[in-house]
C-alpha cells in the first residue's frame, strides 16, 4: 500500500512538472559549492529559496520578485513571511516545491536532505546548493547568487560592503590594549556555546576578544561550575525568548559574584537573528560585539551597501 502511495504522489508530481513546463530549454552549466556541475537556467524566473539564509540573500540582491516559495522561517525581511512555504529547510514539502513550478531552487550542503534534492533534480528541477562557512564565503556566496540571478552588479556591492565594514572592524579591534575573555552562551538551558568551527567564533576573534569555548569543535555543553572556573570577562546571552528569558538567566548568574561578567556587570544579551544565520547581516552581529567587547574604541558602524 505505502509502494503504490509513493507511486501515485511520483505520477501526480511528473505530470505537474509536465503541464508546467519547468524545464527551461536555455541553460548553463555552473560548479555549485559542493563541486557538483549543476545546469541552471541563464535567467531563472521562478526561484524557489530552501534555506532562511537564501531567502535573506535574495532580497538583498533585490531579486525578490523572482522568489516564489521559500522555508518555514524565512521570517526576514517581513515580506518574507508572505511567501508560500515549502516546509523546513530539514523538512522539505516535495510536493508543495513542484507545485510552485520554479525553474531554480537554491539550497544549502548542511541541512537539506539529500533525498529530496536528488528528487527534484530526477523531476528536471535544478538545485544550486551553497555551503557558506565564514564571514569570506559568504561574500563569495553572495557574489555566485547574484551571478545566478543575473544581479552581478548589486552582489558587487552588497558583498563588497561587507568587506568593507569588516575591515573597519578589523583595524578597530586590533588597536584595543588587552583581549576580554568572553562566553558566548546559545539559548538558557542546557548551556551552550560555540566552538572553533562557527561564525560566532570568527565574530568574536575579529572584534578582538578571546571565545572561551575555541577549543571545542561545533557547539559544546558546558556545566555552571565550568563557566565558572572559565572565569569570563564578558558574557554574551543570545535567546528567542529575549527580555524575560533574559531576565531569569542574569538573576542566575549573579549567584556566582566571583565571575569577572557578573562582578562587573558585563551580562549582555543579543539577537539572537544575527548570529545565526551566514548572510550580509553577520556583520551587524560583529558591529554588535565589538561594541560590548570594546566599548572604548567608540566603534560606529561605516555606511552601509
Amino acid at each position: 500500500m505505502l509502494k503504490q502511495k509513493k507511486m501515485v504522489l511520483f505520477i501526480g508530481i511528473s505530470i505537474m512538472i509536465f503541464s508546467a513546463g519547468i524545464v527551461s530549454a536555455e541553460t548553463r552549466p555552473m560548479k555549485d559549492q559542493t563541486g557538483r556541475i549543476v545546469d541552471v537556467p541563464v535567467a531563472p524566473k521562478r526561484v524557489v529559496s530552501l534555506a532562511p539564509s537564501i531567502t535573506e540573500v535574495i532580497y538583498d540582491l533585490k531579486c525578490e520578485d523572482r522568489l516564489k516559495g521559500a522555508t518555514t522561517y524565512s521570517d526576514f525581511p517581513k515580506a518574507a513571511q508572505k511567501l508560500p512555504k515549502v516546509g523546513s529547510y530539514v523538512y522539505l514539502d516535495l510536493e508543495k516545491i513542484v507545485s510552485l513550478k520554479p525553474d531554480l531552487c537554491i539550497g544549502i550542503k548542511d541541512g537539506n536532505p539529500k533525498g529530496i534534492v536528488l528528487r527534484l533534480e530526477s523531476l528536471g528541477i535544478p538545485v544550486y546548493a551553497v555551503n557558506p562557512r565564514s564571514l569570506t564565503s559568504i561574500q563569495s556566496t553572495v557574489l555566485e547568487i547574484g551571478e545566478l540571478l543575473q544581479a552581478e552588479e548589486t552582489a558587487r556591492q552588497v558583498a563588497g560592503g561587507m568587506a568593507s565594514r569588516i575591515d573597519h572592524i578589523r583595524q578597530l579591534s586590533a588597536t584595543a590594549e588587552h583581549k576580554p575573555r568572553v562566553f558566548f552562551q546559545i539559548g538558557i538551558s542546557p548551556i551552550v556555546s560555540a566552538g572553533s568551527d562557527t561564525f560566532i567564533h570568527e565574530l568574536i576573534e575579529t572584534a578582538g576578544g578571546v571565545n572561551l569555548a575555541q577549543s571545542y569543535t561545533s557547539y559544546p555543553r558546558f556545566s555552571t561550575e565550568e563557566v565558572v572556573v572559565a572565569a569570563p570577562d564578558i558574557m554574551i546571552i543570545t535567546s528567542m525568548a529575549r527580555e524575560k528569558a533574559f531576565d531569569q538567566i542574569k538573576a542566575k548568574w549573579k549567584q556566582w559574584p566571583n565571575i569577572p561578567a557578573v562582578r562587573n556587570d558585563r551580562i549582555f544579551l543579543v539577537d539572537s537573528d544575527l548570529f545565526d544565520r551566514p548572510t550580509p547581516r553577520l556583520v551587524e552581529g560583529l558591529e554588535t560585539l565589538l561594541q560590548l567587547i570594546h566599548p572604548e574604541l567608540n566603534c560606529e558602524p561605516i555606511r552601509k551597501y
